[in-house]
C-alpha cells in the first residue's frame, strides 16, 4: 500500500530536490528582480550617485570689465586675491566639524567665522563654498604643505574688484559688494551665481549688465583623492566689457585735491559742447576698495556718519543765491518788460512793505552786465517785483531746472526745487506775494539747484543757446535749442565776463589763463556758515570748459572759496589742452 522503502526512499529525495529548486529559483527570482530594480527602474538615480562621487564641478567667475577714462587710463579694473573654499560634495556633515576646526588652527581662523561662511553659501547646485576671501600669503602656504590632509578644502585664485586711484571719482565709478540670498533668488534666471558681486552705486551699477560678463565653469572627474583625472567639459568664463568713460584722469585729480579745501562741497566740469563731464567730485569721499573685502564694522560705522561721504553733492539740491542772477537776467530779457541796454537804480538798501534789504554796494543806474559784475541785490529787487514769478520761474525751467538732467546716474540724481507760487500754496498752504519774488530774484527763496544742473545753464550760456544731456560714458552728443534771442545771451556773457575782469572773481582774470567767464554766489544757511558757488566757462570767446564749485557751508564768499578751485582746474586743463590760437 505505501511502496517498498526504496520507493519511499525515492520519493523523498524527490521532494527535497524539488524543495531545494524552488529555493534557489526563489533566490534567483529575488535577485534577479532587485537587478532589474537597480540597473533598469533605479539605474539613472545610482548613476548619478555615482558621478557625483566621482564628478566635481568648478565655476569660473567672469572678470568685470574696466572702467578707463576718456584717454584709456584705468580707473577701475580687478586684482588677484586667494580664497578658501569647501566642496560640499566631498565633504559630509559628520566630516565637516573635523575639517572645519582643522582649517582654523591651520590657518588662525575664528571656526565660527567658518561655520557661518559655510552655512550662508550653500547652493543647490553643489558649487564650491567660500570660507574665507583675502588669503595671505603665509595662509596659502601652509595649506599648500597640508593640502593632501584637508580632503574637501581648496585654496583657488579669485579676483575682486580693485581701484587703483582708491577714492578719486568713487562717486562716479561706484562700488561692488557681493550678492544676497534674496537678489540671488531675483537674478539667477540671468545666470547670476550664489558668488556673484553685483554694482551697488555708481557706474558699476548703471552698467552692470554690461560690466559682469559670463560664468564658465569646468567638469572634472577625480580619484578617491580628490587629484583631477580628466577633463569632462569646458565652458570658459566671458570677461565683461571695458567701459570708456568722458572722465579726463588728470582734471579729476585736481578736482580732488581742490575740494581739500572744504570739509563737503562738489565740483563738476563739463564739455559745454557735447555734455560730456571731464570732472565730477564729492567730499567728503570713501574708498571704493573697502567694499572689495568687505568693510569692517567701525569702517561701515565711518561710511554712515552724518556728513554721508556716500553722497553725491553733484547731485543734490543747494540754494543758488546769486549764481541765479543768470536765470533772473533771462527771464527778464525774454519776457519783454527789458531791453538790453535797461538800466536799473543799485541802492545800498531796499524797502518794500516796511522791510528793508541791504546791499554791498550802491552803483546809481547801471545795466545788466555790470550788475552781474558786481552782484548788485537791489538790482535785482527791483527786476524781481516788476516782473513777478511767471517770468522767472519760466525761464529756470526753460533753463533745466528742477528737472534731471539726463546723466546715466539717474537713480541718484535730485531734481531740486522751483518753489513757485503753486508749490508754495500746496506746500505751505499760502499765497505767492511781492516779497517772495524780490528774495527769489537773487536765488534765495525757496529754490534748490544741483551743481550738475548748473553746469547744465553755464553750458547754455557758453555753447549758444543749446541744453546739453550731461554723460559720463561715450555717447553721441544729446541736446535740443532752447531759443533764447541773440542779444539775451550777448548781455548774459558780456556780464559774466564783467565778474572776471572787473567784478567778484578777479582772481581768475589771469594772464596764465585764457580768457574766463563766470559768476560767483554766496548762499545764507541760517544758522550754519554760508554756502559758496562759482560757475563760470572759459575761452570766453569759444569756450571748452564749463566748472562748477560748491563749497557746502564752507563759510567766505563765491569769489574766496569756490573761484580758487575753479582756478586750480582751469590751470590744469589748459596746460594740458592749449586754446588754438
Amino acid at each position: 500500500m505505501f511502496g517498498s522503502p526504496s520507493q519511499q526512499r525515492r520519493t523523498g529525495q524527490s521532494r527535497q530536490s524539488l524543495g531545494l529548486l524552488l529555493v534557489v529559483l526563489v533566490c534567483a527570482g529575488t535577485m534577479l528582480a532587485r537587478l532589474v530594480v537597480l540597473q533598469i527602474v533605479q539605474g539613472a538615480h545610482y548613476r548619478t550617485l555615482a558621478d557625483e562621487n566621482r564628478i566635481r564641478l568648478m565655476a569660473r567667475n567672469p572678470m568685470r570689465g574696466r572702467l578707463l577714462d576718456r584717454n584709456g587710463q584705468v580707473l577701475a579694473t580687478n586684482r588677484l586675491t586667494y580664497s578658501l573654499y569647501v566642496q560640499p560634495r566631498e565633504v559630509t556633515a559628520a566630516r565637516w566639524p573635523v575639517l572645519r576646526d582643522r582649517l582654523s588652527t591651520l590657518l588662525a581662523i575664528p571656526a565660527d567665522q567658518l561655520e557661518r561662511r559655510r552655512s550662508e553659501g550653500a547652493n543647490p547646485e553643489g558649487f564650491r563654498i567660500l570660507l574665507a576671501p583675502g588669503l595671505k600669503p603665509e595662509q596659502v602656504l601652509r595649506f599648500r604643505e597640508q593640502a593632501d590632509a584637508l580632503p574637501g578644502a581648496e585654496v583657488d585664485s579669485d579676483v575682486l574688484r580693485s581701484y587703483p586711484h582708491g577714492s578719486l571719482g568713487a562717486h562716479v565709478l561706484g562700488y561692488t559688494s557681493g550678492i544676497t540670498e534674496q537678489e540671488y533668488e531675483d537674478l539667477k534666471a540671468k545666470g547670476y551665481r550664489i558668488r556673484d558681486r553685483v554694482g551697488r552705486s555708481g557706474l558699476e551699477k548703471v552698467y552692470e549688465s554690461r560690466l559682469r560678463g559670463e560664468w564658465g565653469g569646468q567638469q572634472v572627474e577625480v580619484n578617491a583623492a580628490g587629484q583631477v583625472q580628466r577633463i569632462l567639459g569646458d565652458k570658459p568664463a566671458k570677461a565683461g566689457g571695458d567701459l570708456r568713460l568722458t572722465l579726463d584722469l588728470q582734471l579729476q585729480r585736481a578736482a580732488e585735491q581742490a575740494l581739500n579745501g572744504v570739509r563737503k562741497g562738489a565740483i563738476v566740469a563739463m564739455d559745454p559742447q557735447t555734455g560730456a563731464i571731464r570732472a565730477m567730485a564729492s567730499r567728503p569721499t570713501f574708498d571704493p576698495n573697502l567694499f572689495s573685502d568687505g568693510p569692517t564694522v567701525r569702517q561701515w560705522a565711518d561710511l554712515n556718519r552724518p556728513d554721508a561721504p556716500l553722497l553725491n553733492r553733484a547731485f543734490r539740491g543747494f540754494p543758488p543765491a546769486s549764481t541765479f542772477k543768470i536765470v533772473t537776467t533771462i527771464a527778464a530779457l525774454e519776457s519783454g518788460l527789458y531791453r538790453p541796454a535797461s538800466k536799473v537804480l543799485t541802492t545800498s538798501s531796499f524797502c518794500y512793505a516796511g522791510l528793508c534789504y541791504g546791499d554791498h554796494g550802491a552803483h546809481g543806474m547801471i545795466g545788466f552786465p555790470l550788475a552781474l559784475a558786481v552782484s548788485s541785490n537791489t538790482f535785482y529787487y527791483r527786476i524781481g517785483l516788476r516782473m513777478g514769478p511767471d517770468p522767472l520761474f519760466r525761464a529756470a525751467r526753460r533753463l533745466g531746472y528742477g528737472s534731471p538732467t539726463g546723466i546715466e546716474l539717474a537713480e541718484e540724481e535730485s531734481d531740486g526745487l522751483l518753489g513757485d507760487p503753486a508749490w508754495k500754496k500746496a506746500v505751505l498752504g499760502e499765497p505767492w506775494t511781492p516779497v517772495d519774488s524780490i528774495t527769489s530774484a537773487i536765488g534765495q527763496g525757496a529754490l534748490q539747484v544741483t551743481p550738475i544742473q548748473m553746469a547744465r545753464l553755464y553750458a547754455a550760456v557758453a555753447n549758444g543757446g543749446w541744453l546739453v544731456t550731461p554723460h559720463l560714458v561715450e555717447r553721441p552728443t544729446q541736446r535740443q535749442r532752447i531759443g533764447l534771442k541773440a542779444a539775451t545771451l550777448a548781455v548774459v556773457r558780456q556780464g559774466l565776463r564783467m565778474v572776471v575782469t572787473e567784478g567778484t572773481a578777479r582772481l581768475l582774470n589771469d594772464p596764465q589763463l585764457p580768457p574766463v567767464a563766470g559768476k560767483t554766489g554766496t548762499a545764507e544757511d541760517p544758522p550754519r556758515p554760508d554756502h559758496a558757488w562759482f560757475g563760470g566757462y572759459a575761452p570766453a570767446d569759444r569756450p571748452t570748459l564749463v566748472i562748477v564749485a560748491f563749497g557746502e557751508n564752507s563759510g567766505g564768499y563765491g569769489g574766496t572759496v569756490a573761484a580758487p578751485m575753479v582756478k586750480a582746474l582751469m590751470t590744469t586743463w589748459f596746460r594740458l589742452n592749449r586754446p588754438a590760437g
